[in-house]
């Protein structure tokens, strides 16, 4: 029976062992690693993760970027019975000290010197850490602490303990069950410490062939796997698909050569939340704006067409024969050249979600030949629930309940699920357990929303995030914060937005630049500056930023629900909210509580009518330093509309 993950593993070996599983890029060079080969790497790793002490049931801790080790590391615990627990291998050290302490981990893998530094850093607040493995050896030549050593020797150490016990790995992945723990997820934790999410193979298994049967996956399918590997959704696209269906996961050199070897690779299978999406389109929107200007007029008239014509060809409409024509050459001179220089010109399925995707990006993609499509999940729920099928795909829904998945709308509007992809529980916490999983089995997604006729899910926002104005023009009306920011970052001079007004008479808003972006329109108009803080005080950055925010309000004054959330006030920061600054968690979603209480002085100047406000913040860099960030931030009033046909009364 296939109903393990190690099972997948040894039946794609046995079925097909010289077909490529892994590739990675070292050194400029694509490097293939075939089902056999993985199979006897997990082997070898498994033994010897045995010898070295670890049993069925523990957790081992795996930290890095996608790397067919460390892969082949958290397969080899899962062969043993043991609990892999990916964690995001950009968060600072202390942010790993919880999920140690909680797990009680005593193994961990990691991938590099960065994450051996951390790991050694913590050891006095983690005493049972006593074993750290490291793929990448580099920089780690003279480090001399007891419990570290390389893969290579953990392989090595299994390649001997296989000898005397031959039959001892077999054994281990025979006595595995569906029913076993096949991973520990760690949420956010966007208001206090993050939770563990307990997955069994059933679950991810379930929901991979799941999402593999809906989009008719093959083993032919190429993914480049380039998303940390400790957020649900790459971990179900780069491992629990991967190994339901028998695809090919590409892993890229480094982040910086992401765009190079998306390119290279092709993928026919990509998955990606919309903020990458919108960094690709306004690389090719500065690229075109810097071109000359008979190609710039070819891109606009091609672009025009492909807006009116585009998205009705995806979706199989009826269009004219001299459309059909008139597309078919810009896809010959713009729009196959430009899925190309994106690295989609094999794209199959692509998926966004995480967050909203504003409608002019996704139809960009959409009308240029790219099969883009939004889906609705969760860490608890192993993330597929709701898909868009082909040719139904809106930027203003995130599809339908796919197989085995019931969905109802609680009084409150809140959504609750029941799927065989739930968790099985949260690590250590029964309390949250219980208040997310009822008796009936629905789990308590936090989401509220609604179904449309035609039977997509369309999400507002988180549901304790829904709050009510008090008083003003708006008294009464419903306030939507993420689903006004969402709006918000719709457009690509703003990366951030953060919006205030429960309880209050009327929304205000912290607003991010978009420093590329908005840097090269700044120098296109001769604008100089000098570093972010600077740019985003400029007097034509406040007026690009009213501009944006006050077709926000006209488009809100038209939604019958929301028409009250339109943005009386905003700021400009005057730094990018970081993750590393405890504003945005790993996956940059906003920490509302955290921002609320950092810069309370700016929502106090916000309410108080104020013209300006000046503050000082303290910024830590990669490297552990901090420094002083000091700005004057102006204040600005905006235009609000009056609710169309009585919208929010």
């Amino acid at each position: 029976m296939t109903d393990t993950f190690p099972r997948l593993l040894l039946d794609h070996a046995a079925q097909r062992p010289h077909a490529p599983a892994l590739r990675e890029k070292a050194f400029g060079l694509w490097q293939t690693l075939s089902w056999g080969e993985l199979a006897a790497l997990v082997q070898d790793l498994a033994l010897g993760l045995a010898a070295a002490g670890l049993k069925r049931g523990e957790h081992i801790v795996v930290i890095g970027e996608n790397r067919p080790r460390l892969y082949a590391s958290m397969l080899a615990a899962q062969s043993l019975g043991a609990v892999p627990v990916p964690l995001y291998q950009d968060a600072a050290a202390a942010e790993f000290a919880f999920p140690l302490t909680n797990a009680e981990i005593a193994f961990a893998v990691v991938e590099d010197q960065e994450q051996v530094d951390k790991l050694l850093e913590l050891r006095a607040q983690c005493p049972l850490l006593c074993h750290i493995w490291f793929d990448d050896p580099r920089g780690l030549r003279h480090y001399d602490e007891p419990g570290l050593a390389s893969l290579d020797a953990l392989a090595e150490q299994g390649r001997a303990a296989h000898a005397s016990r031959p039959d001892f790995f077999a054994a281990e992945v025979a006595a595995g069950g569906a029913g076993d723990i096949a991973a520990l997820f760690f949420t956010s934790g966007t208001t206090g410490n993050p939770k563990g999410v307990i997955h069994t193979h059933a679950t991810l298994i379930d929901r991979a062939r799941a999402g593999q049967r809906f989009d008719r996956l093959t083993p032919d399918e190429e993914v480049l796997a380039y998303l940390p590997p400790a957020w649900i959704g790459q971990n179900i696209f780069s491992f629990a698909q991967w190994l339901a269906v028998g695809y090919v996961v590409n892993c890229p050199e480094s982040a910086s050569t992401v765009s190079i070897d998306l390119k290279e690779i092709g993928p026919t299978y990509y998955f990606a939340p919309p903020r990458v999406f919108e960094g690709l389109l306004t690389t090719v929107m500065i690229r075109m704006e810097d071109a000359a200007a008979p190609k710039r007029w070819l891109f606009d008239r091609c672009m025009a067409l492909a807006r009116r014509v585009g998205t009705r060809l995806m979706d199989g409409e009826r269009v004219g024969v001299l459309d059909r024509l008139a597309y078919a050459l810009g896809d010959v001179l713009i729009y196959g050249p430009l899925r190309n220089t994106l690295g989609f010109s094999r794209v199959r399925v692509a998926y966004t979600a995480g967050e909203a995707i504003g409608p002019d990006l996704f139809s960009f993609y959409r009308a240029i030949g790219i099969n883009l499509k939004q889906l609705y999940g969760s860490t608890e729920t192993a993330v597929f629930v709701c898909l868009q099928p082909d040719r139904e795909a809106r930027a203003d829904t995130v599809g339908v309940p796919i197989d085995g998945v019931e969905i109802k709308l609680a009084d409150n509007g809140e959504l609750l699920v029941r799927s065989p992809g739930l968790l099985k529980g949260y690590y250590k916490n029964d309390a949250a357990t219980r208040e997310a999983l009822d008796a009936e089995g629905w789990f308590h997604t936090g989401d509220a929303g609604f179904l449309t006729p035609g039977g997509h899910l369309k999400i507002i926002d988180r549901a304790k995030d829904v709050g009510r104005l008090q008083g003003g023009a708006f008294d009464g009306a419903m306030f939507a914060p993420k689903y006004v920011e969402n709006k918000l970052k719709f457009f690509p001079h703003i990366k951030e937005a953060v919006c205030f007004g429960d309880g209050r008479s009327s929304v205000c808003a912290f607003i991010n630049i978009d420093f590329e972006a908005v840097g090269n329109w700044a120098e296109r108009r001769n604008l100089s500056y000098a570093g972010y803080t600077d740019l985003a005080g400029r007097d034509a950055v406040y007026q690009l930023m009213l501009e944006c925010v006050e077709k926000v309000n006209a488009d809100l004054a038209r939604d019958e629900l929301l028409a009250g959330s339109q943005i009386s006030r905003f700021l400009v920061l005057h730094k990018e909210l970081d993750a590393d600054d405890g504003e945005l968690t790993r996956t940059r979603k906003v920490r509302r509580g955290a921002i609320a209480e950092k810069y309370g002085v700016l929502i106090n100047a916000l309410y108080d009518g104020k013209a300006s406000q000046y503050i000082e913040t303290q910024v830590k860099f990669e490297d552990g330093r901090t420094s002083l960030v000091a700005a004057d931030l102006r204040i600005v009033e905006v235009k609000t509309f009056p609710a169309v046909n009585g919208a929010a009364a």
